[in-house]
């Protein structure tokens, strides 16, 4: 006969069966509760951690989108949109700036408003857009200079009329219709009448003030501007030898955009010692002025001493003469006509003629 199957209880077994009995209702309902919440908890944990192993491309994506909400409106970009938009300013800014001058030239034709234009791109009132144009312009150079533009315009256009042509060509041979006259456009480009106009009318403006400011500076309107010209003429003959035409080109837009910032940063400085020199010339010049009409005055003196005795001598002269002719101790006495006749003139005889 087989035993009956016994449990053996020790007595911690004891112990937890005593607090799970029936006469403490307190505890067993605080371990149902501890139980329940622990569940819980761990449920939750599970679920969170299910929902961001789910999210997580959508979490790197919320990432890559705040790295780049960062990087486009961050202060560094702030800074280059509000730098950008000053520099926009600035050449809209030159740009309204093209206007006629109200003050004539010397002989009142008005001026074109390319003067108005470089007067203001050079006294840099618009800093940021006169820096561009001053590193546009040596850039300019050194590319004219280093890059031979010529030959890589000729080669920009037979690589272009190469590939048009052989797409032309190839495109009928392979499909039978040409591939370059699939993209070609409905209606060629042309330029209209009126933008043509405007820009022949903006080309003659430009090409005037050239031709008036050389004539201005010609017949010295100003004449700070003609010594300025001259002695920029007399460097670049002596520096022509030298230095290549590059060179020489390169100096003239360096002091042409430098030369008026230099002089507006140290304004006070240089006017004051402009004004010393031309006080100094002054009164150089009122010296020579007054050493010149004392000797013109000494010498009109001189010579007026010398006419006065010239004249008295002359007078003197004259005079004597005068009372010479007119006093009886002259005498003037002619040979007496002859009063005897002549002896008459012997004629040789005539040979008479032989028959």
């Amino acid at each position: 006969m087989s035993e009956a199957p016994h449990l053996d209880l020790n007595h911690s077994s004891l112990h937890d069966l005593a607090s799970l009995s029936p006469e403490t209702p307190a505890a067993h309902s605080n371990g149902t509760t501890k139980l329940q919440n622990g569940t819980q908890n761990g449920f939750v944990n599970s679920a969170t951690t299910t929902a961001q192993e789910a999210m997580a491309p959508n979490g790197s994506k919320k990432n890559s989108q705040s790295i780049k909400e960062t990087v486009t409106n961050g202060p560094v970009a702030q800074n280059v949109k509000a730098e950008a938009a000053k520099t926009s300013d600035e050449f809209a800014d030159l740009a309204n700036a093209r206007q006629t001058p109200d003050t004539p030239a010397a002989t009142g034709q008005p001026l074109t408003h390319y003067h108005s234009l470089f007067y203001r791109l050079l006294s840099w009132k618009n800093p940021r857009a006169t820096g561009i144009a001053f590193a546009s312009s040596v850039a300019f150079i050194f590319a004219a200079r280093y890059l031979n533009v010529i030959r890589y315009f000729f080669k920009i256009g037979y690589l272009t009329l190469g590939v048009t042509a052989t797409a032309e060509l190839g495109g009928k041979l392979a499909f039978g219709r040409g591939l370059t006259t699939q993209f070609r456009p409905k209606r060629y480009f042309t330029i209209p009448k009126a933008s043509l106009e405007r820009l022949l009318d903006d080309l003659e403006q430009f090409i005037n003030f050239f031709v008036i400011e050389s004539q201005r500076i010609v017949f010295a309107e100003n004449v700070y501007t003609t010594g300025a010209a001259f002695f920029a003429s007399l460097i670049s003959y002596f520096l022509i030898k030298f230095v290549p035409f590059w060179g020489l080109s390169l100096i003239a837009t360096t002091i042409a955009f430098l030369g008026p910032l230099i002089y507006i940063k140290n304004k006070e400085l240089i006017d004051s010692q402009i004004q010393q020199g031309y006080n100094l010339v002054n009164q150089q010049a009122t010296q020579i002025k007054d050493i010149t009409m004392q000797h013109t005055g000494n010498a009109a003196q001189t010579i007026q001493g010398y006419t006065k005795d010239l004249t008295a001598k002359t007078q003197e002269t004259i005079n004597s003469y005068r009372g010479r002719s007119a006093s009886p101790e002259v005498k003037r006495e002619f040979p007496a006509a002859p009063t005897h006749e002549l002896p008459a003139e012997k004629k040789a005889p005539v040979a008479e003629p032989v028959l």
